[in-house]
């Protein structure tokens, strides 16, 4: 699915001022990871990451600040009273919260780079209703087998969580049309250059704005 790009002024707001955000998720399984590590490398427009909050431990090798906000429940649940949080969900059912603080879209701001947040679709669906001019791009696979096959293929989840994973995909599938684009990931390649595309389309739309 496609919609209209607005023209944007220069930097990371569009002509009204209004951050320039964009969401790329998709379910479990989906590629959107390896699709979001590529684009944020290759800077095909100027765009800064979003680093997500979470109160689940850090993991070996996951640095404070870059890999995650790693936050106690306390502190998380004080930021989200507060209204600090653009999105926020426990996610998986595991116990554990995730959210993107508002103060990461100031950071792209204010460095005058569009903000790129890879976040599950509840999340997204937030950013969209806040923000309906969100470049919103849903990732997914060419069908729900491949979402099983890549699952198992981890190697690094029971059957059970596999199967809440699967029942969650297709929750998440039938919200595809909330986005503007959707993005079918048969193909690295072709799935990287699509949403490369996207991302330079809204860019021309700036420009002729």
């Amino acid at each position: 699915m496609s919609g209209a790009a607005a023209s944007t002024s220069e930097g990371g707001t569009n002509s009204h001022g209004e951050q320039v955000v964009v969401v790329i998720s998709g379910p479990s399984g989906c590629g959107k990871t390896t699709i979001v590590e590529r684009i944020v490398s290759e800077q095909p427009v100027p765009l800064v990451k979003a680093v997500s909050a979470t109160t689940r431990p850090p993991r070996p090798g996951e640095v404070h600040g870059e890999s995650y906000f790693f936050l106690d429940d306390d502190d998380f649940a004080a930021r989200r009273e507060a209204g600090e949080f653009l999105e926020y969900a426990e996610v998986h059912g595991r116990g554990h919260w995730y959210g993107t603080l508002r103060s990461e879209l100031d950071r792209a701001r204010e460095m005058g780079a569009w903000s790129l947040l890879e976040i599950d679709v509840q999340g997204a669906l937030a950013v969209i209703d806040e923000f309906p001019d969100t470049l919103s791009i849903f990732v997914r696979t060419p069908s729900e087998d491949e979402y099983e096959r890549r699952l198992r293929g981890r190697g690094t989840e029971s059957d059970e969580v596999i199967a809440h994973r699967l029942e969650t995909a297709r929750r998440e599938l039938e919200q595809a049309d909330r986005y503007r684009y959707t993005v079918v990931n048969d193909d690295l390649e072709r799935a990287v250059s699509e949403t490369r595309n996207i991302l330079k389309d809204r860019e021309a739309g700036r420009h002729a704005g």
